[in-house]
């Protein structure tokens, strides 16, 4: 989830839970209010009415119907009784002569006693809510009370009103607060947006790319200040490792030149077969410090203009076996290559100096045949080195890739570096180096990398050196 959205999410979350903290105790305390009011009203309509009853016309019911014959229109029932709560006078002619001051209408005994009383309770009778108000009828002492009844439907239709109002200003406010977190979070995050932008061009291989001033706070442009510190030393980095590589690479093209000369004048000099055949493998390797002399130039374009390098990796191992093609005859031993190309996104020279010390250990430590597979699936391609020799023991195969490690059987030379270089130099560009050891004996040393966008396949084709 965007950040932005977090924003925006979060403050949604504390606006509503806001808003519900304030809704609930205003509605409570308006439904509180609306029936207060209610209340308050019948309660007014009881006492004005009791004013107008004296003791006589408690004595004498008939007149009753006279001074009550009009009633409030929002009033549904008014019942009239003695002091001793048997009512004299009922407008819907129900309870005439029965004792009204009962348990369930506990507010006429509360008249009777003196005390005003209006409350909303259910009529078992009706069958909904209704408000009640009774009240003494006074004439020098307490001779009756008046009960008035109206329906509480208003009162319940008061609070809907009063809900619905509160809902409506509630889902206005929420969404004005959400309009507000998204232009807060919108202005929250063009600084990070500018800085990201000024990120992924420098990623992209624009060294020139900075954040500047981005217009956010205090921290972000302090983060937009350190980010363009560190763009402008990786600019004079990788200028300088440039300007390395370019320089050394012309520089050692003139004694590379020079030695080729030589060693061409001394190939045609009238010597021995060998020592031709020798002066010839020394030109074939100055060819080769030419090619890396070249390369190397061309990777300086390359980190310039961010680039990656795409080797075949079928023709660099047929490349290092004509290398060490000579020196595993000399060792009794020939080097086989047959699998697949394919391209694999990695630098040659690293490549090569992989391949180099993997034919290097298989001659020296194996013996008889070398054979080296290429093989590419699963969105991998792979080079499989492997000799005839005593191999590695199960308890060394994950120590003999650690520098300065030698195994237990290996001769008095060697650094114990080189399979360690082999692994960084792998993983470097996404690969990995495993060590097995194959059916029949000897060692197999496996390097995996990934393959490139560009990869092509060939048709497999051996090839012995």
């Amino acid at each position: 989830m965007k950040l932005r959205s977090r924003l925006v999410l979060s403050f949604s979350y504390v606006l509503l839970t806001v808003i519900v903290a304030l809704t609930i105790p205003l509605a409570i305390n308006l439904s509180k209010r609306a029936e207060a009011d209610l209340a308050s009203d019948t309660l007014v309509t009881a006492q004005t009415l009791a004013a107008f009853i004296d003791a006589a016309e408690i004595q004498h019911p008939k007149g009753l119907a006279r001074t009550l014959a009009v009633p409030p229109t929002t009033i549904e029932r008014v019942v009239v009784t003695d002091a001793a709560g048997a009512v004299v006078f009922d407008s819907s002619d129900a309870a005439e002569g029965q004792d009204f001051a009962t348990a369930s209408r506990a507010e006429m005994a509360q008249a009777l006693a003196g005390t005003p009383t209006a409350t909303v309770r259910y009529s078992s009778t009706l069958g909904h809510d209704i408000m009640v108000a009774a009240v003494p009828i006074v004439d020098g002492e307490i001779v009756g009370a008046i009960r008035l009844t109206r329906d509480a439907g208003e009162l319940r239709a008061a609070e809907r009103r009063a809900f619905v109002g509160l809902i409506v200003i509630d889902a206005a406010a929420l969404l004005a607060g959400v309009l507000f977190a998204f232009g807060l979070a919108g202005s929250l995050m063009r600084p990070i947006q500018r800085l990201a932008g000024a990120a992924r061009r420098l990623g992209g291989g624009d060294l020139s790319a900075r954040a500047g001033s981005v217009g956010g706070s205090s921290e972000v442009e302090d983060l937009a200040a350190t980010f363009d510190e560190m763009a402008e030393r990786l600019q004079r980095t990788v200028q300088a490792q440039r300007e390395f590589v370019a320089n050394a690479s012309h520089q050692l093209r003139t004694p590379l030149t020079g030695m080729k000369l030589r060693l061409e004048s001394a190939a045609e000099a009238p010597t021995s077969e060998e020592v031709r055949r020798r002066v010839q493998a020394a030109e074939r390797e100055t060819d080769r410090l030419a090619e890396i002399v070249d390369r190397l130039l061309v990777m300086a374009g390359q980190v310039e203009q961010g680039k990656p390098s795409h080797v075949n990796l079928l023709d660099a191992v047929r490349q290092a076996a004509d290398r060490w093609h000579e020196r595993a005859q000399q060792a009794g031993g020939a080097i086989a290559v047959e699998g697949r190309g394919a391209l694999i996104a990695a630098d040659p020279n690293e490549l090569a100096q992989i391949l180099d010390i993997l034919l290097e250990n298989a001659i020296r430590y194996g013996s008889g045949p070398i054979q080296v597979t290429t093989d590419s699936d699963d969105g991998h391609a792979s080079i499989s080195v492997r000799d005839r020799g005593p191999g590695i023991p199960p308890d060394e195969r994950d120590r003999v890739v650690e520098r300065f490690y030698r195994g237990k059987g290996a001769n008095g030379t060697g650094s114990g570096l080189g399979l360690a270089i082999a692994r960084e130099l792998a993983g470097h560009w996404g690969g990995a180096l495993a060590i097995e050891a194959p059916h029949g004996g000897g060692a197999a040393i496996t390097v995996r990398f990934a393959l490139s966008s560009l990869t092509t396949g060939e048709q497999p084709r051996p090839h012995d050196s």
